[in-house]
């Protein structure tokens, strides 16, 4: 929960485009055509506030199961959705749980400096610098 609240708050790709292969009607009756190339911002919508109650708030209860149920499963895209979605997501996740784990063992993880700007490009960056202090756990041998 908490790593799927993180890539909410901090998707590692801000958006993609897709053409759109069939009329698509929205709900106030527009339409936008087949062909038509469709930027989609997963930052826009992982921040939305009406998919996601104070969208700018980090908490991993969102993704509660029970949370869960009542949101579109298009509402978290970190890794986009559909057949053109990420090849490496399984990867992806599965690395940063290990990561995660193995990184809390064994240190205390806390921020230094100040808070970070995000710099949005192809991939989402911290503007500067991230900075984090990191004090291990115990003295003995790790």
């Amino acid at each position: 929960m908490c790593i799927k609240e993180s890539l909410r708050l901090h998707p590692p790709a801000v958006g993609i485009s897709r053409c759109c292969t069939q009329d698509i009607v929205l709900p106030d009756g527009r339409v936008i055509p087949k062909g038509v190339i469709c930027i989609i911002s997963i930052f826009g919508t992982h921040h939305n506030p009406s998919v996601w109650p104070d969208p700018e708030v980090y908490d991993p209860f969102r993704f509660d199961p029970e949370n869960i149920k009542e949101r579109s499963p298009l509402a978290f895209i970190p890794f986009s959705a559909g057949p053109r979605n990420c090849i490496g997501q399984t990867f992806a996740m599965t690395e940063m749980k290990v990561v995660l784990a193995l990184t809390l063992l064994r240190f205390r993880v806390l921020p230094a400096g100040e808070e970070p700007r995000r710099k949005p490009e192809l991939i989402l960056r911290a503007e500067g610098r991230l900075w984090l202090r990191v004090e291990p756990l115990s003295a003995g041998p790790q």
